[in-house]
């Protein structure tokens, strides 16, 4: 059998002294070999195995699906975006107040209703089925999920409660919370981080209600699916579904922002909206991406009970938001206790300029490591996972350096 070698190097940066060290131990399976540096850990990498998963005081019993570390579920339950004064609550809490003043309902109250303290834990339909993700649909992977078992996961996005919130009845919400994807390491990815989720219904009367002459105007058809429309819509309601989603999102943004900021779209695909669309962002020279949304499937619209009505949604990551805002340049940094951070955002009102000040003198500390592996089993997600249970946030990157597979 051919065997697989790669080489690893990992890159290390601490805002305080170096904790005590521990050897990296090699993937213990007899088919792999590892050698490396030593990398400081506060973790215990052997933890005691069990037929279930204890989470929030449910118990959860483990199959070949089963894949959530210790280290994610250590995570779980912080709730950074609910903390108060901490840089995620204040970027919630500034969209939240942009939404409650910007968008009053009939009664004089906010129409948008904000939900921030739903489970990360849902079950694999609401992840996924719900949004009519396809079976064979990439996103599914093991490699990229963190599985409590075949049933149930950590959500790995904001959008799993769309059908249950609109099933309940409400036409206009934001969902806020932390979600949790496999990923790669580096300053601006880490397997857990945190979402917000609108979502804005209209009915024929809400959305034509301010054309002239629009009395006649539907908001469905029997037609055929184009690059801009679905086969059930008629183009004068995605016109105007569309133009309000952007033109929300914009007000959103330079809201935050300021004024003059460029803003561009780009067309491109989700499962569960269509037409779909980034929003891209001018910032410091640089374009960004900030965010994704698109005009909701109707078929889902339709499963939830809201047949009569069409709607758009959005997905944000408040992280990307903060660190463009407030000049972060580590995702690791939000998890950071270190007061020196923290107080930081101790502001007087949420919308106060806030310029981050960096913490660390250290120099990075760079490890290479060298492993074998069977190449019908490796992701490089394991390896990250592997990685971040060991070395926890000190590691800031691992990068791929070399592979060579031996020719027996």
């Amino acid at each position: 059998m051919a065997m697989l070698w790669k080489f690893m190097r990992v890159a290390k940066y601490s805002k305080t002294a170096l904790s005590p060290k521990v050897k990296v131990r090699g993937i213990p399976t007899h088919s792999r070999h590892s050698s490396s540096k030593s990398v400081p850990s506060d973790f215990d990498a052997n933890t005691p195995c069990s037929n279930t998963v204890e989470l929030l005081g449910k118990a959860y019993p483990q199959d070949n699906y089963s894949n959530v570390t210790e280290k994610i579920l250590s995570k779980v339950g912080k709730n950074l975006h609910n903390k108060k004064h901490h840089p995620l609550w204040l970027i919630k809490e500034q969209v939240k107040d942009h939404f409650y003043k910007q968008y009053i309902g009939r009664r004089g109250t906010p129409l948008f209703s904000v939900y921030d303290g739903l489970s990360p834990v849902v079950t694999v339909q609401q992840n996924f089925d719900s949004l009519l993700i396809p079976q064979n649909h990439a996103s599914r992977r093991k490699e990229d999920n963190y599985y409590l078992n075949r049933d149930h996961m950590l959500r790995a996005h904001t959008s799993a409660h769309q059908w249950d919130l609109i099933h309940s009845g409400l036409d206009a919400f934001l969902a806020v919370g932390d979600v949790y994807r496999r990923d790669t390491i580096d300053n601006t990815h880490y397997p857990v981080f945190h979402q917000m989720e609108g979502v804005r219904l209209f009915s024929c009367h809400e959305l034509f209600s301010n054309i002239r002459d629009g009395e006649g105007l539907q908001l469905f058809e029997q037609g055929h699916r184009t690059a801009h429309k679905q086969e059930c819509h008629t183009m004068e309601a995605v016109r105007l579904v569309e133009f309000n989603l952007k033109q929300v999102l914009t007000k959103l943004v330079t809201h935050i922002f300021g004024d003059g900021l460029q803003v561009r779209w780009v067309d491109c695909y989700f499962p569960f909206t269509h037409p779909s669309f980034e929003m891209e962002i001018n910032f410091q020279g640089e374009w960004m991406e900030v965010l994704g949304c698109g005009v909701m499937e109707q078929q889902l619209v339709n499963s939830a009970g809201a047949q009569d009505k069409i709607g758009w949604a959005f997905g944000l990551g408040l992280e990307r938001l903060a660190m463009i805002l407030y000049n972060i340049p580590d995702i690791r940094l939000f998890w950071s206790e270190d007061e020196r951070f923290l107080k930081q955002f101790i502001v007087p009102h949420i919308w106060q300029k806030i310029k981050f000040q960096p913490l660390s003198r250290y120099p990075p500390l760079i490890n290479d490591i060298s492993f074998w592996l069977p190449s019908e089993t490796y992701s490089k997600n394991d390896f990250y996972d592997l990685a971040r249970s060991i070395g926890g946030d000190l590691i800031e990157k691992v990068v791929l350096v070399d592979e060579f597979t031996h020719p027996k």
